[in-house]
């Protein structure tokens, strides 16, 4: 790598850490604040014009709160957990493609900060570790509520990781690739002249399947069994405070924004802008009088804001299902991984795999 090569990955770095890093409080602030209006409550509104300075009062608060470590807890793994729980799913987005390219001089700058051929794996892999900080935390406390708790988010996550995978692999099968960047170009293409190709219209039983999965995955409500405080007082993290139960919050916030964009990428044309929207920018650069150039950049950064604004739908939808359904029963939650899940995919991806099969013929 020369040193532009250095350069435009640190600027990615930099941009992606940032943009998800500042996600979070506004995430939280919307999840407290929309909570409020779903329940006809206000919600935070004195710290800031609309409460919205209240995540970063929150961060200050948890700074300064004591930090105190149990006396029989393991200390290595204990203070190893937060760290491992906010790293990995920050680690995956270096695999997921956030725009085609940028044009700087006469190189092009690929708005991916790892172009891998193999990077929904490497997201997956990632991804994957989350189970390892809920277990270590659990087991590290030396606390029963925890340890019950690293028992729950263990087999939850195994349990919903098969259904999961088995509707990545139908998925597979119908992009042909591993490429996240491949598949978001088989998706610009249109089936019957106006539908786009999204992975949603091509295996809607594989989204549906994915959606439910990424729930579990990141314990989100009604699946936050690992940390349901009316039987388990905080589950897996009840032994933390201070930062360290900071990070475990940021943590759970950034998995649900690295999920959602890989359920985008996979299944909603990734940064791919809505249809139409081509011929827009194209009027605009022209109207500017930009050259292939400065509409290949103009380009570019109507993919990164359509990306942002994919997953903050889907982030959106995250905070309308916590306060619309209530927890589910541990039993009721296997029941559904074990049960529905996992035959549905198992049958879907052999409807998938024969209709491949026929289509190859």
């Amino acid at each position: 790598m020369d040193l532009f090569e250095w350069i435009a990955l640190i600027l990615k770095l930099v941009f992606v850490l940032a943009a998800v890093l500042n996600t979070v409080p506004i995430v939280v602030w919307f999840e407290r604040r929309g909570s409020a209006w779903m329940q006809g409550r206000v919600g935070p509104n004195r710290v800031g014009p609309f409460g919205l300075m209240q995540p970063i009062a929150d961060v200050i608060k948890f700074i300064f709160k004591e930090d105190f470590v149990p006396e029989q807890a393991s200390k290595f793994f204990y203070h190893a957990a937060p760290v491992l729980a906010a790293v990995a799913p920050l680690a995956a987005f270096a695999a997921i493609p956030f725009g085609s390219y940028l044009i700087i001089g006469d190189r092009q700058v690929p708005l991916q900060i790892a172009q891998l051929d193999v990077g929904i794996l490497a997201a997956l892999a990632f991804a994957g570790l989350e189970v390892y900080p809920v277990m270590l935390s659990g087991w590290a406390s030396n606390n029963k509520y925890s340890t019950f708790g690293a028992l729950r988010g263990s087999s939850q996550m195994v349990s919903y990781e098969i259904g999961l995978g088995l509707a990545l692999v139908s998925m597979l099968m119908i992009y042909g690739t591993l490429d996240l960047n491949a598949m978001v170009k088989y998706q610009e293409q249109t089936l019957w002249g106006f539908l786009p190709s999204w992975g949603v219209f091509l295996n809607p039983v594989a989204f549906v399947i994915f959606l439910v999965a990424i729930f579990a995955e990141t314990n989100r409500l009604p699946f936050d069994l690992p940390e349901g405080d009316a039987e388990l007082v905080g589950g897996y993290h009840t032994e933390y405070g201070s930062t360290k139960f900071l990070m475990f919050f940021f943590a759970e916030y950034i998995a649900m924004i690295m999920a959602s964009s890989l359920l985008i990428t996979l299944f909603f044309g990734g940064y791919a802008p809505l249809p139409g929207m081509k011929a827009g920018v194209d009027v605009l650069a022209s109207a500017l009088g930009f050259g292939s150039v400065g509409t290949q950049n103009l380009w570019a950064v109507v993919q990164v804001l359509s990306m942002i604004f994919k997953v903050g739908c889907v982030m959106f939808f995250f905070v309308w299902v916590r306060w619309t359904f209530p927890r589910f029963r541990f039993d009721q939650l296997m029941d559904l991984g074990w049960k529905i899940l996992f035959p549905l995919a198992l049958i879907n991806l052999l409807v998938v795999a024969i209709f491949i099969a026929m289509l190859g013929g």
